[in-house]
């Protein structure tokens, strides 16, 4: 039976938990992420955010707890099998294939083709035209989609990999250090796309160390420290400095209200 319900999160995490032989990476992690969702990820290093996003994007399996997409547990094996479900990560160096274009990375795998038995003929002119209005229509300014993507910038790459995820019909995208290696201009760039895209309601998931960018685009925030959950709620009803005293342990939030922590 298909489950269409609107009020359901299109991603649940329930009790989550992650070791590394002695280490515990998460510990009963647990979040919800809704339509038109930008959740910002936050804490320092060794938080335990680049493990909650591997365990969603397929790359580890949770040792307890469940994974539901759409309201459907899901057990992910690979980045490919989440990619397949419309999961979507993008990093500061997301793969592409180097020397083939903007518009053949755009359909890698969804290639266009000329039905001719034996032969495989693809329509280039029809692939670049459809990448290159996809493009325009979300803002996304390339030189050419003729072009190699390696000729493009960090941002312009991660531009249309966000391009491609919503054209295809992605259904959530994890945004992992998007700004760590782009300049301001770039930056800004990267912040008018994410509004872009959630928009049209698709939700995010933002990990970045830059908290006041997070602030720009982000409803919602989850602070991890030491694997645990240590805050979250919705962004206004906190500040830049809350979110920096709950990731160096000085508050601790209860249902949306900072308070002050006493050790």
């Amino acid at each position: 039976m298909h489950i269409n319900n609107e009020a359901l999160p299109v991603l649940k995490m329930e009790n989550v938990s992650k070791s590394f032989g002695k280490v515990q990476a998460l510990r009963n992690v647990s979040l919800e992420i809704y339509r038109g969702d930008v959740i910002g990820l936050l804490g320092d290093n060794g938080a335990g955010k680049s493990t909650l996003i591997k365990i969603i994007s397929g790359v580890f399996r949770a040792d307890s707890g469940a994974v539901f997409l759409d309201g459907y547990k899901i057990d992910l094996k690979s980045p490919a099998e989440a990619q397949a479900v419309g999961i979507e990560t993008v990093h500061q160096q997301s793969p592409v294939c180097e020397n083939a274009s903007v518009a053949a990375n755009f359909y890698i795998g969804r290639e266009l083709c000329d039905g001719i038995p034996g032969f495989r003929i693809l329509k280039k002119r029809a692939m670049q035209k459809e990448t290159a209005e996809v493009l325009l229509n979300m803002g996304i300014v390339v030189p050419s989609v003729r072009g190699k993507i390696r000729l493009l910038s960090g941002g312009q790459r991660q531009s249309v990999i966000l391009g491609r995820f919503v054209h295809w019909g992605g259904k959530i995208a994890l945004l992992d250090e998007p700004f760590a290696a782009l300049g301001v201009a770039e930056s800004r760039k990267g912040l008018d796309i994410i509004r872009r895209v959630s928009e049209q309601k698709l939700p995010i998931v933002l990990i970045t160390h830059n908290i006041e960018y997070a602030f720009k685009v982000i409803n919602k925030y989850v602070v991890l420290k030491h694997g645990n959950v240590v805050g979250s709620g919705k962004r206004d009803n906190v500040s830049v400095d809350d979110i920096v005293s709950l990731i160096t342990g000085a508050i601790h939030v209860k249902n949306n209200v900072v308070d002050e922590h006493h050790n």
